[in-house]
């Protein structure tokens, strides 16, 4: 005891000063590895476009203002249709930084009069037009549009954020309204693009007539594969050379590559199994529940229950037809659907329409953007009987929609909803749509307030049904996944640089697998599947440095670094696969040609060379290809040239695949009906302007600066 107390006493001082060293150490490395938040120098900037700066928070707007439209149509916005998104957005954001540069230099703009027409003239956009056309008339009211337009422009002038129209005003005006703007420059900058487009007569007439131009040759071939690949060596400077002359065909982005060993932990048949017998043990007490909503929320289905009748045709499941050929309440299953066992549930069938056009007049009672209450259920329920009580003594159903419906999509249409499908409305509204008859009106009351509907028509009846299904996912086991994750463990543990890590691949007889080229900003690996954090780990990691386990997908991927590639030009190494091959069959062809030295005649050739004599009949000069020799543009060419016409043979030809020595036996012309040169002229013409748009934005793209930091961020 006093030998520890007397540790105690001496090392007090020393193990205080260790720590209060430790907390400096932490915070300045934090502070000098992550450029730190705590001298305020670390970088909000996502990325560069011709020198303008995009900062964080106005990239991340963006992004945000895109995912609330996806929730808006129903998509669900997770993990991966966020980098969708944000890979949306820097494509818009490049596109856009490169045509505003043209659009200021070309001096382009919108007048007022232009919006105008977009918004409620002759050549308004798609979307208002089609909201502010009449059903029955098919005719586009634009009064109506300006009309409600002025209304929005007065809301957002009010600047009455309380005002539960209010935020749709804004997003129309500071949102919409500026898209549409950049769309109309857009299309005017593509017009005088597309407008710039000419093909002259007398290049259609010099294309065809050499299109008709036809040729028979004898040749020699001595192919490159004649000469073993080891016989040839190329080395770095030779590559570097090459990439100096072609320095346009290697430049790269900022890149990464990894090998990497695979543990699988996919679910076993004995995982499967046993989820099979889960669900084989529950189907008597599935049979004898009277709430198939509470059983499976009390015994756990990955499916929830759709207490709505759903169309024969429009269901489809596996075992549809059996399952519909089942009594009511008796069950079906287990089956596999996709990666899940089901049991179905029949609960009951009726007729029913397959689609309903409906019109409502909304009374709500909640702010559909913040889903507070807006009124409360005695004043609602009173205004929305005083209006059925207006339209049974004759109002007109339009006109008192237009006036008093707190649905601002169908509103403007006189509350007509058009065809819907059985569970595009919420329940109550559903269910009385589906069925009531077509001619009836009803007061109905949903999550929203109290709709008046009328059912205006109903369509295609068929048989409709009822179904629960118990569902559950086939998950692999505890048991399954321990053993994958100890696994790719006990091998990152003995692989921590490259010489172990494929020594250890070898030991185990693992397959080495391998992902070029990972972009910084990349949500998904290629082949491999998205796991943002792994590729996160390759950016900090070094060149031979070894993960630990990461999960991607069902598997366990331990991860070795081979590749750093920095933005600008290739190495010798990485342009080795592309040039190497090019360089081999350049000396090779230096020796086939000095093999050959000048022959007189194609026989001395075939002696030479030791390869026979070849005949190429029907050699045509808008084709590069010639039969049994594959693509060989260069040879082609020579086949026309007139200064070998009545020689004895060429000089030999150094083309894609071996060297070649040819005699030309005669040229000629096919015949050629009588084209439509004003036709043909117009055809390419507008085919050169269809192609104007995606051209156009890859040639600024490729001349434009961009440095793209995303892969800092997220």
């Amino acid at each position: 005891m006093s030998i520890i107390q007397t540790i105690r006493d001496k090392a007090a001082w020393l193990v205080f000063g260790l720590i209060a060293l430790s907390l400096v150490g932490f915070l300045l490395m934090d502070a000098f590895v992550g450029k730190s938040r705590l001298f305020g120098t670390r970088s909000t900037t996502v990325g560069v476009i011709n020198g303008e700066k995009i900062e964080y928070t106005q990239f991340q707007k963006s992004v945000a203002d895109q995912e609330e439209q996806y929730k808006g149509r129903g998509y669900p916005v997770n993990e991966a249709m966020q980098q969708t998104i944000r890979d949306n957005v820097w494509k818009q954001m490049i596109e856009e930084a490169v045509l505003t540069d043209n659009y200021t230099s070309l001096g382009l703009d919108v007048s007022d009069r232009e919006i105008n027409d977009m918004l409620v003239g002759a050549n308004a956009i798609p979307d208002i037009k089609q909201a502010f056309t009449d059903p029955k008339t098919g005719l586009f009211d634009s009064q109506a549009a300006a009309a409600q337009i002025n209304q929005l422009r007065n809301i957002y002038k009010s600047g009455k954020k309380t005002d539960k129209a209010y935020d749709g005003a804004r997003r129309f005006f500071e949102e919409s309204v500026p898209q549409i703007l950049k769309m109309r420059l857009r299309e005017k900058y593509m017009a005088l693009l597309a407008n710039s487009a000419y093909v002259p007569k007398w290049m259609l007439e010099k294309m065809n007539a050499d299109n008709t131009q036809i040729a028979a040759i004898s040749y020699v071939n001595t192919p490159y594969f004649t000469i073993p690949d080891s016989s040839v060596k190329i080395s770095d400077g030779e590559i570097q050379e090459y990439i100096d002359k072609h320095t346009d065909q290697f430049k790269q982005e900022e890149s990464r590559s990894i090998a990497y060993v695979a543990f699988n932990a996919a679910p076993t048949s004995a995982d499967s199994a046993k989820i099979r017998q889960q669900l084989t043990d529950l189907e008597h007490d599935f049979i004898a529940a009277p709430t198939p909503e509470s059983f499976l929320a009390r015994v756990g289905s990955d499916q929830g229950y759709d207490d709505n009748f759903h169309p024969k045709s429009v269901i489809q499941v596996p075992n549809k037809d059996s399952i519909f050929a089942l009594p009511k309440g008796a069950v079906f299953g287990p089956y596999l659907d996709g990666g899940s066992y089901v049991v179905a549930k029949k609960i009951d069938e009726k007729t029913l329409p397959d689609s309903v056009r409906a019109r409502h007049i909304l009374v709500g009672m909640v702010n559909l953007q913040t889903h507070q209450p807006t009124l409360d259920d005695s004043t609602a329920k009173k205004k929305i009987d005083s209006i059925k009580s207006l339209i049974d003594h004759g109002a007109n159903f339009d006109s008192v929609a237009a006036k008093l419906s707190d649905d601002e999509g169908s509103k403007v249409k006189g509350g007509d909803l058009g065809y819907f499908a059985s569970g595009a409305m919420v329940k109550e509204f559903n269910d009385y749509a589906f069925s009531g008859k077509a001619g009836e009106k009803k007061i109905v009351k949903t999550q929203f307030g109290y709709h008046y509907i009328d059912i205006v028509d109903q369509k295609n009846f068929e048989p409709a049904y009822k179904v629960a299904y118990l569902s559950r996912k086939i998950e692999t086991s505890p048991e399954t996944d321990q053993a994958a994750s100890g696994l790719a463990n006990q091998f990152a543990g003995q692989s921590r640089d490259q010489k172990t890590f494929d020594e250890n691949i070898q030991k185990g007889n693992l397959l080495r697998m391998v992902a070029p080229d990972i972009q910084p900003a990349e949500y998904s690996i290629p082949a491999l599947g998205p796991n943002r954090l792994l590729v996160r780990w390759i950016y900090d990691a070094s060149k031979g440095d070894v993960s630990e386990p990461f999960v991607v997908g069902d598997k366990y991927i331990v991860a070795l670094v081979t590749e750093i590639n920095h933005q600008g030009t290739m190495s010798p190494a990485k342009a080795r696969v592309t040039v190497e091959p090019i360089l081999r069959n350049r000396k090779k062809a230096e020796l086939i040609i000095k093999k050959l030295g000048t022959p007189a005649t194609l026989e001395a050739a075939a002696t030479a060379s030791g390869q026979p004599i070849q005949k190429a009949d029907s050699i045509l000069f808008s084709s590069p290809f010639i039969p049994n020799a594959g693509q060989e543009a260069k040879v082609i060419g020579m086949s026309f040239d007139k200064q070998l016409a009545g020689k004895p043979v060429s000089a030999p030809i150094a083309g894609n695949g071996g060297v070649f020595v040819i005699k030309v036996e005669n040229t000629g012309a096919r015949s050629n009906p009588a084209a439509d040169l004003e036709q043909q002229r117009m055809t390419q013409q507008q085919q050169q302007r269809s192609m104007v748009n995606y051209r156009a934005l890859e040639v600024l793209k490729k001349i434009a600066t961009i440095k793209d930091d995303r892969g800092k961020f997220f």
